[in-house]
């Protein structure tokens, strides 16, 4: 085994395809298919199923990738201190629901490092696209919420998946509205209140279940609605619209400004929130410095963390 293998494998598992990984690496895809195979059969493990339509790391190639990306990690260290080596490319990559907090962690994080390369990513996306993130090493972390409503059927799809869910906070659900809306001088808003208002929501394409839905109460019936695949168009229709959409409350004015505002919503509801992960993986350091800053930012709002179950 060499350490090139293991960053072909690490390669190949961040571009999710060998052709692709074989491009960024300037080598043949045969030539990069070899060295997979070779590692195969020195340790007798199948890391890659593949398929027609394409390839997925198998349950012993999770568990080979949490040691190849320890002991590259370590030998990056060891270089930079005996060395005084560059150190390598970070890249760490983050899956989440559509929340404020979620981005403000992430530009903490960014923001505080000193390393002259790395690659981030940031994906809001759909949550049966964040299960598969996680699931497929696309991410490190996926972050969402459980309730009453949809605990049962998110536990079983990561049971199935291989993913443990850690809990980080329970949030009071709050409506997020302009603060030039009719309610928002009132101290908190019943669903009786919001009745005559455009309720906004997040589209979750083909997976359109209301156990996917990121907005508790998604199966009350209402007048009007309008879904729509990001969070700034969201945000341009709360204001220009007067609409209205439920969340967890936190903002943060930095990066959405004073047009924004949250208000209690009077329910009996709450959005425990948290993140998930494979616990076959070995999370890297800028995963587990994002952790931190998402709790730093919890802490800060007054909200109090979750022990971990």
């Amino acid at each position: 085994m060499t350490l090139q293998q293991l960053r072909y494998i690490i390669t190949i598992v961040n571009c999710g395809s060998i052709s692709e990984a074989a491009k960024q690496l300037y080598i043949t895809q045969p030539s990069l298919s070899n060295a997979v195979k070779e590692l195969e059969l020195e340790y007798g493990v199948s890391i890659f199923n593949r398929t027609s339509k394409g390839i997925t790391l198998s349950s012993d190639g999770s568990e080979f990738l949490s040691y190849a990306r320890q002991i590259l990690e370590q030998t990056d260290l060891m270089e930079q201190h005996y060395l005084n080596k560059k150190p390598l490319k970070r890249i760490c990559s983050i899956s989440t629901q559509h929340y404020a907090f979620a981005v403000n962690a992430f530009v903490n994080l960014v923001s505080r490092q000193e390393n002259d390369e790395y690659e981030f990513t940031l994906r809001e996306a759909r949550t049966h696209e964040i299960i598969e993130d996680v699931k497929n090493f696309r991410s490190e972390l996926g972050i969402l919420y459980m309730n009453d409503f949809n605990e049962n059927v998110l536990s079983k799809l990561f049971k199935e998946s291989g993913l443990i869910f850690h809990p980080l906070f329970v949030a009071s659900p709050h409506v997020f509205i302009s603060s030039s809306h009719p309610l928002s001088s009132k101290e908190f808003v019943t669903m009786t209140d919001l009745e005559e208002f455009p309720f906004l929501a997040f589209e979750q394409g083909e997976k359109n279940s209301f156990y996917f839905s990121e907005e508790i109460l998604s199966t009350v019936p209402r007048k009007k609605i309008i879904y729509v695949s990001d969070r700034a168009t969201l945000f341009n229709l709360l204001i220009g619209l007067n609409g209205y959409t439920i969340c967890s409350g936190i903002l943060n004015s930095n990066l959405n400004g004073d047009n924004i505002i949250a208000i209690p919503l009077h329910t009996k509801e709450y959005m425990r929130i948290g993140w998930i992960a494979n616990p076959r993986v070995h999370l890297s350091i800028f995963a587990e410095n994002y952790l931190e800053e998402l709790k730093n930012l919890i802490s800060s709002d007054g909200l109090l963390l979750c022990s971990e179950e």
